[in-house]
């Protein structure tokens, strides 16, 4: 293959022409396209800088406002746990003040049942008594069936 001169000059002619058309019609359009795609580019990128600015804002703002949360939460459960105690103590000492007023109610019938029990009792030796003294009296015997009927008289207000 050898180069021919003429084609040489008409080859580069030709581009030089092409390159020339092309560059008045084509490269500022391309160029414009280009630079517009660069600036899109660009504002995409500034976008998802400034996106990624108020991401990370509002997670530290959401971090802060659990945390604030969970501290009211546990204030809450503190408050909460505070009056569950207070209730269950006031239960408790309304029980135990119950249970004295059913202590003293308990002791006050005992005793009323104590003196009740005591007086039938005063009340059936006294009976026994006037019978053993009409026996004494009716019979008029010995001192031997005298102390006889005492003894009788003992056992039976002993066992009653």
């Amino acid at each position: 293959m050898s180069i021919n001169p003429s084609t040489l000059i008409a080859t580069i002619i030709n581009f030089v022409i092409l390159y020339l058309i092309l560059k008045k019609f084509f490269f500022a359009k391309i160029a414009a396209i280009i630079e517009e795609r660069e600036e899109l580019i660009n504002e995409k990128l500034d976008n998802a800088e400034e996106e990624i600015t108020k991401a990370r804002i509002l997670a530290i703002e959401n971090e802060k406002i659990l945390k604030k949360a969970r501290e009211e939460g546990k204030l809450i459960t503190q408050q909460e746990k505070a009056k569950a105690d207070k209730i269950y103590h006031e239960i408790i000492e309304e029980a135990n003040e119950e249970a004295k007023v059913i202590i003293l109610r308990a002791r006050k019938e005992i005793a009323r049942e104590r003196e009740k029990a005591e007086a039938q009792l005063k009340t059936q030796v006294v009976d026994l008594a006037m019978e053993l003294a009409e026996k004494i009296i009716e019979k008029n015997i010995d001192e031997d069936k005298n102390r006889e009927l005492i003894e009788d008289f003992i056992t039976k207000v002993g066992n009653s």
